[in-house]
């Protein structure tokens, strides 16, 4: 049985707590994420995003509301094993103690899509993890997706593919009944995860699979850039953008999609 680090508690409820604890908790209260009496999956892919998400789950149950039951579960899709060793010792350094299930979804979209597999691993990979959390009785599956997550989803969605949609803070299973996928790092700022990872020394490996071995620029680090230098003419332009998916006029847009069907403003012009 692993035992809570208590440094990482203790730097979560003094000099984290406004940064990420009361984050944590804003987005779980405001979105109404977990109810009491959930059993929640909380998947570990190995980066920063999920140790973290894996500590504040930790702070919540004890401090917050016990009558929850969290399980922790790693995919090992195919990671290279130097990148799931280092991720075992960081599992060991936060204490917690966690599921890790082998497949093949790595070597499955490479064989598929050698040139671009991260779209079709990506969907498979969440596919794994709803089956698998389904499996363990989990009625809520919970990732790590964070504040900066959300805004370049936006502007990926403006730019490439000539819609406005942005990143959900929950979002019901289509596919697995009485499943929910929730994202309580929704209102946390990358910064401040990474911040948190170094305060503790926490080593990350970034190479988890062949692909990312090749450095490929991808769209949402083209976002990143871009936000970043939004930043240095206005400093809230991520928190305007964030707020913009919360303030849409409808009487000012062309058109929007309800239910799958294209609402036209001529429609009620």
């Amino acid at each position: 049985m692993e035992k809570y680090n208590l440094e990482i508690s203790r730097s979560l409820n003094k000099q984290y707590k406004s940064k990420l604890l009361a984050k944590f908790i804003k987005a779980i209260d405001e979105y109404k994420l977990i109810e009491k009496g959930d059993k929640v999956c909380v998947a570990m892919s190995g980066g920063k995003d999920s140790l973290l998400l894996a500590a504040l789950f930790e702070e919540y149950k004890s401090h917050y509301n016990n009558d929850i039951d969290v399980i922790y579960l790693m995919m090992n899709s195919g990671f290279k094993s130097e990148f799931l060793e280092n991720h075992k010792k960081n599992i060991e350094k936060l204490g917690i103690e966690q599921i890790i299930c082998d497949s093949k979804v790595y070597e499955v979209a490479n064989r598929m899509n050698p040139k671009a597999p991260c779209f079709l691993c990506a969907r498979m990979r969440r596919g794994f993890l709803y089956s698998k959390a389904e499996e363990l009785g989990c009625n809520k599956l919970a990732l790590g997706h964070h504040f900066d997550d959300v805004i370049e989803t936006t502007l990926m969605n403006m730019f490439y593919t000539g819609t406005f949609k942005t990143m959900l803070p929950k979002v019901k299973s289509k596919n697995y009944q009485g499943l929910e996928l929730i994202r309580p790092m929704y209102l946390i700022k990358e910064n401040n995860i990474n911040n948190f990872i170094k305060y503790h020394h926490i080593n990350i490996s970034h190479k988890g699979c062949l692909f990312q071995e090749k450095e490929i620029g991808t769209k949402r680090e083209e976002m990143k850039e871009l936000i970043k230098s939004f930043r240095k003419i206005y400093e809230n332009i991520d928190i305007n953008i964030f707020r913009s998916a919360e303030n849409i006029n409808l009487d000012s847009v062309l058109g929007y999609i309800k239910n799958d069907e294209k609402v036209s403003y001529l429609d009620e012009y």
